[in-house]
């Protein structure tokens, strides 16, 4: 269908569109005209993805003067398949009704693991191992030498690519990962470094977050990038855990070793290198006197990792005098490496801040700050002098240099922690020096200012004045949208107690308690005796859940709930979790039934869809707080608090809610599915907690629904699952209740509202 909103003419690829879509589409587009960013929170299963790239691409067309670049950000690559598989719909629809002037290049983006055709490099096991792979086979020095010596491998693909040089280009169309990987074969062109190459010309580009918020691949990945793009972070309710993780760096025992046998190895190479080579290691002293070796000049085959600090932060100037020298930088590392070994032999958890820390590095090993926060940039320039392809081997080292340049960089927003051990396993000695960054803003800061506008977006950003404080930004819109439905085919429930009145819960000092596991077990046993096919169990953490499991299959529950349903169980081991879904699927496609026992934030929580008969009922078991005992955790709070003026209490309430929402979000994925979510723990029925969940979830929350037993809920399950047996009309044109509008509805919509304006 097509439509206008505001003199846009909008291409949806659909006949029917929902009320809050064309709500959603009107919200994004005064975004865009203000040229400015925004929040919005739009319900799962009501079509967010099309509803974006519709309209921004039209929005695009509409405007053929000054073209704006869609940079789609997702958290797997699941995921970015689904939009690209939307975006193909959309751009076949855009072509059908305008020609070739709707034609456009996108594409997606992921790692060599991903995008790489050469069968040698694939053989390793894991993405770095691949990487260094590739590095073998196609940096300059390596094709240097295979071009005058045919028996030492090299990439074809590469090679092809290269001679292809201006040629090698994609022509318009949408690009999906596997897409690239058979045009690349069919060219005989490497996808990885053509893909890398398109991004800079594509009209819309779909990656990860870490493309855009880790300034260590950012500065090598989207450093081309227009300022006249439009930033999309889908599913971004946990956006600043992101941007966080992006400038936290951790140091164990293992990674002093291992850049101790880095830095012998590198001290070997420089001594090879000495008597065989000795020109090589003058020209880089030279180089380094005038400045650093611009990264931009280097072939895109040979670059490594990017300075881990931000663009803004990184010293333009030459390198200090005392490490230019190779021999001497690796003096200093070795001192770096002594010291921080010295730190890590602790009796007690340590807590300092960026400033005391480089000064007791400067008391104690002699190195200043201008020198630590050089050593990222250095390491690189020595890697590539010293002509290093085995990067996998040299991870150890280049956390060292990771840890050394951020700490020199901040003074603000990080704090050093330093554990003996793991206060869940005290006596297991695993001592951790931990940079943690406190401030999510840090990150995303470069992209707030860089690009035109920004969309943050996902089912769950409730409460949706919290992010502004959490990531320093004022979005010109912030809006959260409700489902509009022709049936109740939601229905959450609050349950606070058990069949025998005792009250449940996952506090602390109520978890362990018998009476409370027991009205657990019998909560999801008389479920599964009434809910057909498939029930999602969550659980606030993999160590309660084995607790629970165990008391379970003690006490018999286990036995009988698995006469009704199989039980599977998702681990921390990922090969067995997706053995786990498989069978999950298959046991409810065939009827059997199946219940899923995860884990709130592990991998099933944020990325599995439990649609239609895989997810009639959803358990959340207690609310998913972090632990609260963390000593990160602390010092995030603290820094909130005193930077921000957030409490403690609303973060950590705000925090559990959205995972708790996350989870429960799974069931529920079309307008045509229906689910019943069961919030398990007294503390739901609290107001204040309660509150914090998403709109669309807490307008179907009744209130004789707010403080139920096991029985009371098993009897609103029966009366649910039956009213969802009744056929219905999905257009909503019998209840009164528009949920789908055709091209009709919209222009009479439009025409009322002009009319309204008029007068």
């Amino acid at each position: 269908m097509k439509f206008t909103i505001e003199e846009v003419t909008v291409y949806f690829p659909y006949d029917n569109i929902y009320p809050e879509q064309y709500a959603y589409m009107i919200e994004l587009k005064r975004t865009l005209d203000a040229k400015g960013h925004c929040l919005l929170e739009m319900p799962t299963g009501t079509g967010k993805t099309i509803a974006l790239l519709s309209l921004i691409t039209s929005y695009t067309l509409s405007k053929p003067q000054s073209p704006l670049k869609l940079i789609y950000c997702t958290r797997t690559v699941h995921e970015m398949e689904k939009t690209l598989a939307e975006l193909r719909l959309l751009h076949d629809y855009m072509v059908k009704s305008i020609g070739p002037a709707a034609k456009m290049l996108a594409l997606g983006l992921s790692s060599r693991k991903n995008l790489c055709i050469n069968n040698r490099v694939l053989a390793a096991e894991n993405r770095d191992s691949v990487d260094a792979g590739c590095r073998k086979l196609t940096a300059s020095w390596v094709r240097a030498v295979a071009a005058e010596n045919p028996d030492v491998p090299s990439c074809e693909f590469f090679e092809q690519y290269e001679r292809a040089g201006d040629a090698a280009v994609l022509p318009p169309g949408v690009y999906t990962l596997q897409d690239l990987r058979v045009f690349g074969k069919q060219k005989g062109w490497c996808p990885y470094f053509l893909a890398r190459h398109m991004v800079q010309f594509a009209n819309v580009v779909v990656y990860s977050y870490q493309y855009l918020l880790d300034p260590k691949v950012a500065a090598i990945i989207s450093k081309e990038m227009q300022k006249e793009s439009v930033v999309v972070f889908d599913e971004a309710h946990n956006i600043d855990n992101v941007c966080i993780e992006a400038l936290s760096v951790s140091v164990r025992r293992q990674t002093i070793d291992g850049a101790r046998r880095n830095i012998n190895r590198m001290r070997q190479e420089i001594d090879k290198f000495k008597a065989t080579d000795a020109g090589r290691l003058r020209a880089e002293y030279n180089r380094l006197v005038e400045g650093l070796a611009l990264r931009g000049d280097l072939p895109a085959a040979d670059g490594w990792l990017a300075n881990p600090a931000l663009p803004d932060d990184i010293l333009k100037e030459a390198v200090p005098g005392n490490i230019r020298k190779a021999e001497h930088f690796v003096q200093v590392l070795r001192r770096l490496v002594q010291y921080l070994e010295g730190r890590l032999e602790t009796e007690n958890v340590e807590k300092d801040n960026p400033v005391s820390f480089v000064s007791s590095i400067l008391n104690q090993a002699g190195i200043d700050q201008k020198t630590l926060k050089f050593c990222y940039d250095r390491l690189h320039s020595l890697m590539m002098t010293l002509e290093i392809t085995d990067t996998d081997e040299f991870l150890h080292v280049q956390t060292i240099c990771d840890f050394a340049t951020l700490v020199g960089t901040y003074a603000r927003g990080f704090s050093i922690i330093i554990e003996p051990f793991d206060e869940r396993m005290p006596h297991i000695p695993d001592p951790v020096l931990q940079l943690c960054c406190h401030d999510a803003s840090l990150a995303i800061r470069p992209v707030f200012e860089r690009f035109q506008s920004v969309v943050i977006t996902s089912g769950t950003l409730s409460p949706i004045d919290l992010y502004p404080r959490l990531l320093n930004f004022h979005p010109v819109v912030s809006r959260s949208f409700t489902m509009s439905l022709t049936r109740d085919c939601i229905c959450p429930m609050v349950l606070t107690r058990g069949s025998d009145q005792l009250p449940v819960s996952t506090k602390f000092d109520m978890r362990s308690d018998p009476g409370v596991v027991r009205n657990y077990g019998r909560l999801l046993l008389d479920m599964a005796s009434v809910v057909p096919d498939g029930i999602v169990c969550f659980f606030v953490s993999y160590s309660y859940m084995d607790g629970i499991v165990n008391s379970w299959n003690e006490s018999g529950i286990l036995r009988d709930i698995m006469q009704y349903k199989l039980v599977l169980i998702e681990t921390q081991d990922v090969v067995e979790t997706t053995l786990a879904l498989d069978n999950y699927r298959r046991a409810c496609d065939c009827g059997r039934g199946a219940i899923f026992f995860s884990v709130a934030r592990g991998k099933v929580a944020e990325g599995i869809d439990f649609d239609r008969h895989y997810g009639r009922l959803v358990i959340m078991y207690g609310v998913p707080f972090q632990y609260t005992l963390s000593k990160i955790l602390l010092a995030r709070l603290e820094y909130l608090r005193e930077t921000f003026q957030i409490k403690e209490g609303d973060f950590l309430t705000f925090d559990a809610l959205r995972q708790a929402a996350q989870c429960v979000g799974r069931v529920i994925r079309s307008k045509a599915d229906y689910g019943m979510m069961i919030f398990a723990d007294k503390r739901y029925s609290r107001h204040d907690k309660r509150s914090k969940l998403p709109g669309w979830i807490l307008s179907h929350l009744r209130d004789a629904n707010l403080n139920l037993s096991t029985d009371m809920a098993v009897h609103i399950a029966r009366e649910f699952l039956r009213k969802m047996a009744q056929p219905y009309d999905k257009t909503g044109g019998g209840s009164g209740r528009k949920t789908l509008l055709s091209q009709e509805d919209l222009e009479k919509i439009v025409f009322e509202g002009s009319m309204n304006d008029m007068f």
